[in-house]
Formats: C-alpha cells, structure tokens, sequence
C-alpha cells in the first residue's frame, strides 16, 4: 500500500461503515479505529446486537470512507474502501486496547476490517489526484 495512503489512516481515528442488513437494506455506521498496519485491517469495537454488527452473519464484505473534515478545496482528502470485516485476534485486540485503553473498562467485541479495495482522493498532491491499491 502506499505510503500516502497509510499515513493518512494513521493520522485519522474515525470511519464510516456500510453493510447489507438482513433484509438486504444499507445501513450505517460510524466508530472510532486502530490500524493493524501489519495486516492492513482497521479495527473497531461493537456489540453483536447492533444491527451493523449482526449484519455480518448474511454476508461480511463492507465499504467505507474515511475522510478528512474540511472546507479548504485544496486540503481535501478521504478513501473509500471494501473489506472483509470478522472477529479480530488476539493482537489485534492490544493494538485496539492500546490506543483506546479506556475502553477496556467496557470489554467490547473488536472487529477486524481487512482491506481489499481502497481508493485515496487527495488534492495535496494535485486536485482530484486518486491512488488505488487492491489486495
């Protein structure tokens, strides 16, 4: 992956994540994330009666976005991704824990978002500039 597109991951900390419900209806939802850089694979917590979560038994492929909150043209940037999203390990859980360590005190379900497909918009090196990285 490259580095442009990993360093922004690094530098955000919240995403948005779509799924296919059980009625085949979108839904989302936001959450805060850890980067497995390792394993290219965002990690969130959430709870298996959420219907986000519960989503995933009928079919685990998502997308999302991960965007940068500006007004500024030339300081515009995001990606769009599509994941594989299942339990996370148990290292994945620590590199979750060690960035929310507050969190611990809830226990949450962490999630692995394994990317397969992400597309990086970002008018820092030159307007409407993409890159695109595929598994």
């Amino acid at each position: 992956m490259d580095d442009k597109i990993l360093n922004f991951i690094n530098k955000m900390h919240l995403l948005s994540l779509a799924v296919i419900d059980e009625e085949n209806l979108p839904h989302c939802a936001s959450s805060f994330y850890a980067f497995d850089e390792q394993n290219l694979a965002l990690l969130v917590a959430g709870d298996t009666k959420t219907k986000h979560i519960k989503a995933l038994d009928k079919n685990n492929t998502v997308a999302g976005t991960i965007v940068l909150d500006t007004k500024i043209v030339g300081k515009i940037e995001g990606l769009q991704f599509i994941a594989k999203m299942s339990k996370a390990t148990k290292s994945q859980r620590e590199i979750y824990f060690k960035k929310y360590f507050y969190a611990l005190a809830m226990d949450p379900q962490i999630w692995s978002i394994e990317l397969r497909w992400v597309k990086f918009t970002s008018n820092t090196l030159g307007f409407g500039k993409k890159l695109i990285w595929n598994k």
